[in-house]
């Protein structure tokens, strides 16, 4: 009986068993194509020669536009500073300006802390890449700890930890001292790929030392690496609508993927919203992640979040003014928006083509969607109505126990995460080589990514996993392009 393969929104929702042989028997390195033309893959319903690929995703021109008219097409260690290649000169000025807020270093004099993680945005953020899990016995400098105990806090989120908040903040502003420094081990757990190839994973755990004041019984750690803040105004310009569409949290169509969206609490409305950043979906809007950052990372103030966020343990904590206007709170909030996003590179690539092919037959699409298309965003017609490529579905997903950090915050679970975007993963560690992946850092390449992959995402791992060497090393090479 003749099999299908059904896509729907640019996800591949079903491959047969008999397509994934085919992949894995017909692609050794004897039969490897050595042009477009000729045949790799052995006739079939659902792939039937190499030259078929391109019907699983297009590869044309466009393609390397991930992030529509905005992409850029830089490659040096600048390439996720740059301004959408699309903004008039008004936009460009107001770009700048944010930049400028971005990169502010604050001291106390400007109302740094007086606990706080980082005196500048750019400090985590650096050439606004991705951070680093530190070595055992370094500061944080790129990542923090969110902490929370049981039970629902008022606006349905994580419940703070009392004397600590949601975050921990690793410096103080004498004479108030840091809330507890961080003490971190790494778990070594060793496999094998299918070939017999062996691997090493580790696992960060993270102690608090010198606690401020005793800690609460039950505490719950998560930590978070900072990530790369390209394309953000693109993903927040995507309706909620497609959201709902990608969504299937009952797993109607069996292909064990159940996107969710996680509803949280929008500050700036005081209204449940959907989330869509952090890497649990937490935050509804940019707006809120950026006055977010300025008060939970620096101890800054705003009128979104006008409490110092060590308010009660200590007299300088006590309620003051805002620290940052509404002003510089908008502009920041402008820069994250119109960030570029750098474009595909190598698109005649014939083993990165061959990658792309088994990143959607094995699965993996069907949470990193390939494309999508924005609507308005107000006040942001550079990121408005755009085709993009961002490669995630911006929803919760059950990551398995190997990921879990037991912590939920509002719908998401302690198993559940959001699908990071995939653009501009190629160039991760030319902006940052010490850059490391997943939201606490333990995964030092892309291999090891897709490795602790579990839940939904169990069985494409495993696919990966058990992949003949050239054949792992071609999707690798596909998100080398990306």
């Amino acid at each position: 009986m003749r099999s299908t393969m059904l896509v729907k929104s640019h996800r591949i929702v079903h491959a047969t068993p008999a397509a994934l042989l085919i992949v894995l028997a017909a692609c050794r390195p004897e039969t490897a194509p050595r042009s477009i033309a000729e045949p790799a893959l052995a006739a079939d319903s659902t792939i039937a020669t190499y030259n078929d690929v391109p019907a699983l995703g297009s590869f044309g021109p466009d393609e390397a536009l991930l992030g529509g008219a905005t992409t850029v097409f830089r490659t040096d260690d600048e390439a996720f500073e740059q301004p959408a290649a699309n903004l008039d000169a008004a936009g460009l000025a107001q770009h700048d300006a944010g930049d400028d807020a971005f990169g502010k270093v604050f001291v106390a004099s400007t109302g740094l802390g007086p606990q706080f993680n980082n005196p500048a945005c750019d400090g985590c953020h650096v050439l606004d890449g991705r951070g680093v899990l530190p070595a055992p016995g370094q500061p944080l400098e790129s990542m923090l700890l969110r902490l929370s105990v049981q039970g629902t806090a008022g606006d349905g989120g994580p419940l703070g930890a009392p004397g600590f908040g949601g975050q921990l903040q690793t410096r103080g502003v004498p004479p108030v001292p840091a809330e507890a420094s961080v003490d971190i081990t790494l778990d070594v757990t060793r496999g094998r790929y299918g070939d017999g190839t062996p691997f090493e994973l580790r696992r960060p755990r993270f102690a608090l030392r010198n606690p401020h004041r005793p800690l609460p019984p039950g505490l719950l750690i998560s930590p978070r690496v900072a990530p790369p803040v390209i394309g953000l105004g693109l993903l927040e310009a995507v309706p909620v609508a497609t959201l709902e569409r990608l969504a299937d949290p009952n797993d109607r169509d069996g292909d064990g993927i159940s996107g969710r969206i996680n509803v949280v609490f929008d500050a700036r409305n005081g209204l449940p919203g959907v989330g869509r950043f952090g890497v649990k979906a937490n935050t509804a809007s940019l707006f809120q992640q950026t006055a977010g950052a300025y008060n939970g990372d620096m101890g800054i103030t705003t009128s979104l979040f006008p409490a110092e966020n060590c308010e009660g343990n200590y007299p300088q904590c006590a309620r003051k003014p805002a620290e940052v206007t509404d002003s510089v709170l908008r502009v920041n909030t402008f820069y994250s928006q119109t960030l570029a996003v750098p474009a595909r590179r190598d698109l005649n690539d014939l083993t990165a083509r061959l990658g792309q092919a088994l990143f959607l037959v094995t699965g993996c699409a069907s949470c990193h969607t390939t494309q999508l298309q924005t609507g308005t965003l107000a006040g942001v017609p550079a990121v408005s109505n755009q085709t993009i490529r961002p490669f995630t579905d911006l929803l919760i997903h059950d990551m398995g126990e190997g990921l879990a950090d037991d912590r939920p915050d509002f719908r998401a679970s302690g198993r559940e995460w959001r699908t990071a975007p995939l653009w501009g993963i190629g160039l991760t560690k030319v902006i940052n080589p010490d850059a490391t992946f997943l939201h606490d850092g333990r995964a030092r390449t892309l291999a090891e990514a897709i490795l602790w992959h579990g839940g939904e995402a169990q069985r494409s791992r495993e696919i990966f996993r058990l992949l003949p060497a050239h054949l792992r090393g071609a999707m690798l090479r596909f998100l080398e392009t990306l």
